[in-house]
């Protein structure tokens, strides 16, 4: 919008919208000779407009998924759901989907045992993962003060009742659903409530105090990693097929990768972790140090997972797409993360990530694919 002049100028409108009004000014009795510049001004104006509303429908978006750069929102069901941060539940969804493959029992055309999958991704997301969210939420309210003030608890937009009650029912209604998809898959040992009682347990002293993991960057870190990679393929698995105790030690292993993850996550907290005291490896080892750390992690973890699907379970074909989806990887983090790990985390994620998450998928399919390989050599040697 143009200034007004200083010498008895009017404003007259040139153009409308729904939106807005341009205006120029011409002098009393003249005719105005510059429509062009009016049509400017007000493309200008409506540009803006759909700018601002663009950020207020992103930040509603941010707002539901509990990302950072979130709107304020005053519902009281939504703030429920932002608490929950459901853009956290899509790698525990994944991990489920992909210890089932690892079963070498799953049937993807099943429309039972797909019910009983998408039981299970529903205890892992919304339910167990709300859980864990929010009590790191209700934990963590000084730090989130300072590092995300938007957040429902430091802003004061939900009541500390609410908050308790929401921890206690996402535990218990993740409980009742361990329960069932052991009766619903015929368990005599109850190995999904077993796991899912185990990780409460860990997503609760991630948390809380006195021991609070995530004071250490090192172990709350790997407790944080193994939660989105080991526990969630352990469920997925245990339901269809039995759980080994090597596919254990590889998801542990495995797990190393997702500890490189949760660092990248520290690095936008740098500020607040160190006025509360936490140890986090960007604090404790500085940003240069802690990015590779970071980045290390990551990579020789599934450098490691892919020779171990070569020369170990000796399925070739899958190792080598493992190592297609680890160089891009590599590639983003070269590109963005090593160069401003604090301003490119959330860039680096989106473009890294997805190539993790269906490495992740690769290496189930290979352990399913080892299974059934087995046991259909055994069925042949007993045939004959």
């Amino acid at each position: 919008m143009q200034a007004l002049s200083a010498n008895r100028n009017a404003v007259r409108p040139v153009a409308k919208s729904a939106r807005s009004v341009a205006f120029v000014a011409r002098p009393f009795g003249t005719k105005c000779v510059r429509p062009a510049m009016g049509r400017v001004a007000l493309k200008a104006v409506n540009q803006q407009a759909t700018e601002e509303k663009k950020g207020n429908t992103d930040s509603a978006a941010r707002q539901m998924l509990g990302m950072k750069g979130a709107a304020l929102e005053t519902d009281i069901w939504k703030i429920r759901v932002q608490l929950t941060k459901p853009v956290t539940w899509i790698p525990l969804i994944w991990g489920v989907a992909c210890g089932a493959a690892a079963s070498g029992h799953y049937q993807w055309n099943n429309p039972t045992q797909i019910a009983q999958l998408l039981t299970c991704m529903m205890m892992s997301g919304p339910f167990l993962t709300g859980y864990t969210q929010t009590i790191n939420d209700w934990y963590d309210r000084e730090i989130d003060a300072i590092n995300e003030p938007y957040r429902p608890i430091p802003s004061g937009r939900i009541s500390e009742r609410d908050v308790i009650i929401q921890i206690w029912v996402l535990l218990l209604g993740g409980i009742g659903l361990a329960y069932t998809l052991d009766q619903w898959a015929g368990h005599t040992t109850p190995v999904m409530l077993q796991l899912t009682i185990f990780g409460s347990f860990i997503s609760y002293i991630y948390s809380a105090p006195p021991l609070k993991l995530k004071q250490s960057g090192w172990a709350g870190n790997y407790a944080l990693g193994s939660s989105y990679i080991a526990l969630p393929w352990w469920a997925g698995q245990a339901l269809f097929g039995t759980l080994t105790l090597d596919v254990m030690a590889l998801t542990i292993a495995y797990s190393l990768a997702g500890l490189g993850i949760a660092i990248v996550n520290d690095f936008k907290s740098i500020e607040g972790d160190r006025q509360m005291g936490l140890q986090s490896l960007p604090v404790a080892f500085g940003v240069d140090t802690a990015k590779w750390i970071c980045v290390s992690t990551i990579d020789v973890t599934q450098l490691g997972v892919a020779a171990y699907l070569a020369w170990g379970l000796h399925e070739e074909i899958y190792a080598a797409v493992l190592l297609a989806l680890i160089l891009p990887q590599m590639y983003f983090q070269y590109k963005y993360f090593l160069p401003d790990p604090i301003a490119n985390d959330v860039k680096y994620q989106a473009s890294a990530q997805p190539f993790l998450v269906f490495g992740l998928l690769t290496a189930g399919l290979a352990c399913g694919h080892h299974v059934n390989t087995l046991a259909a050599a055994a069925s042949a040697s007993g045939a004959l």
